[in-house]
Formats: C-alpha cells, structure tokens, sequence
C-alpha cells in the first residue's frame, strides 16, 4: 500500500489500543516487520498542554514509522496537537473518530464525531491546515444501523485532504460484539480513491485476505490478536505482500516480550510499569503456552527481575519442548 507523502507502507498496521500499544508494543511490532504500528489515542488538549500520560502515549518508537492518534472535538487543540506532533517527527498523524468508549463519546470525541459530519469534517480541515505530514482518518460504518455515513465521510476527508482512511466494520452501538462486517467497508471503497484500510476481528492471515476479498480494502489493521504476540501484525504483512514471514523462534519472542516489559519499567518506574505490564504479561505467558501455575505467578510478581526471569522460563519451556 502506498500513502500519499510516505510512500510504501505495507499492507498491516497494528492498530491503536488505549493502554496497549504503548511504544514497547510498537518497537516489538516493527521488530517483526509490521508496515505501520500506531500509537494508543492521546487526547489532542493534553498532549499539547504537556501532560505526562499524554506524551507517554505518543512517545515515540527507535525504529518504523512514528504515528500519532489524536483525539479530540476542538479544531483548536486537533490542530496545535497536530504541530506538536510533527514537531516531534510524526510520519503520519492520524485522527480518531471511531473509538466507542463512553468517556470519549460522551465528550462528543471518537466515533461521536460520526453523528455529526460537518463538525467531523471541520477536524479533519484543521488537522491537514496544521501538518504538512498526511493525515489519517480512523472511524467506524456509523453510530448505528440506522446512520451507516463512512462513506460520506471517507468523501469529505478526502476532499479536505486526507492520505489514508482506516474504518473498523461495526457501529459504535456494536462496541465489540458479534463479527465485524468487513462488506460493509466496500460501500467505502467505492467512495474514496484514497488508500483503505479494513479493521476488526483479524486473527490471522487467512482472516485478513478475506478481509481485503470483502470490503476491496488496500491494506488490514490488526488489533487484540496482537496482544502478547506483537510479531502476528508482521507475519499479516507479509502474508498479504506474498513475502516469507520473518523468522523467529521462542527465544526471539522472550527477548521481544522482555524489551517490552523493560521499556516500561523504565519509562514509569518499577512498580507503575509491571503494573501496566500486567495485561502483557499475562498475554504473553498465555500465548507462549505456559502452565497455568506459571502464569498466575508472572502476573503476580511485584519484582522486575523476578517476573522476567518467570517470563523467560515460559518462553524457554516452548523452546525445550519443540527441541
């Protein structure tokens, strides 16, 4: 897939997850050759005030593309939080208008911006006047059944300037429930000419070829799969480019998955870092196949050294096992 102003990109991103795709997160997704991994939601008047959560979120990663989601329902702060991201380097900064959490909507931000479309596309006009880096629009099909207006709006974003359109294929009354309807999407594909991208339920590669089958989408976004295995986004990529998956062996995956958990070690301190580490912690343990015991006792310790020496055994078992 080839972005306007950033060229090839390949055809998987990890997708932004609040509280998940931490730069730890994303230095391990590129690590395994995912085309773009971006970072959780920072909200666009926080980040430019200095807050500390928010820089956190858009700290950026040591290798790969640096992309930065901004939230918000200002045209004011969208725009000054879009300076400050390039500021920073951003390579792409990419608007969010389909996160379906009540504090977010309920502040008329996320995919709220989809009930109201000439508010949505004044965002959009400010964050592209602000930047001279693309611009990214992630939403959903509508709020419900009732208002699919993706594809309007996939028409207006790309009107106002827009690079690239990412939509997940469910309603924000949806949330997370039942199947994404990745057919959906194709309403938007026949819409915009910019580049697409299909979002929701991608397991694996056989999911995200029938993802792009469905919706004619250019590219996928992968999300909770990823979750304690950073590398599936890279392995996605290559399997939709027609390219071997990236090598790796257990011992590639402990020393992934402990960067990981250092990167947040250090970023937060100790005790504030493994406990945001936690649901990584237990993710990556229950994906490398460890004994429930094991597991329990990663998650529970409250020593750095310690828990990454459990999470090393985890990985080493696998690696025993398959020897």
């Amino acid at each position: 897939m080839v972005v306007r102003g950033m060229g090839a990109v390949g055809r998987a991103i990890l997708a932004p997850m609040s509280g998940v795709t931490d730069v730890g997160m994303r230095e391990a997704a590129y690590r395994f050759g995912v085309g773009l991994a971006v970072s959780e939601m920072v909200a666009s008047d926080h980040f430019v005030a200095g807050d500390e959560e928010a820089r956190l979120r858009a700290e950026r990663t040591s290798r790969g593309r640096y992309v930065v989601q901004l939230a918000g329902c200002q045209a004011h702060w969208m725009g000054e939080a879009a300076r400050l991201a390039e500021a920073q380097g951003a390579d792409l900064v990419d608007i969010n208008m389909g996160c379906p959490a009540k504090r977010v909507t309920g502040g008329w931000a996320g995919s709220a911006l989809m009930r109201d479309l000439d508010h949505a596309t004044a965002l959009i006009r400010a964050v592209v006047a602000a930047t001279s880096r693309p611009v990214s629009v992630k939403m959903r099909l509508g709020w419900d059944v009732g208002s699919i207006v993706a594809p309007e709006l996939a028409r207006r974003a790309e009107a106002e300037g827009a690079a690239l359109i990412v939509v997940h294929g469910r309603t924000r009354a949806q949330f997370y429930d039942g199947r994404a309807d990745w057919s959906a999407v194709r309403a938007v594909r026949q819409a915009t000419s910019l580049p697409l991208v299909v979002n929701g339920d991608c397991a694996g590669a056989g999911d995200a070829r029938a993802m792009v089958e469905a919706s004619g989408a250019d590219a996928v976004m992968v999300g909770r799969a990823c979750v304690g295995a950073p590398w599936l986004a890279g392995e996605i990529d290559a399997a939709l480019r027609g390219a071997p998956a990236p090598a790796r062996t257990p011992s590639d995956e402990a020393e992934a998955a402990r960067g990981h958990v250092l990167s947040l070690v250090a970023r937060m301190g100790e005790r504030r870092g493994l406990r945001h580490a936690r649901k990584h912690l237990a993710a990556y343990s229950a994906k490398s196949g460890a004994p429930a015991a094991l597991r329990e006792a990663i998650v529970r310790e409250e020593d750095a050294t310690r828990a990454l020496a459990l999470l090393d055994r985890a990985f080493v078992g696998v690696e025993a096992a398959a020897a």
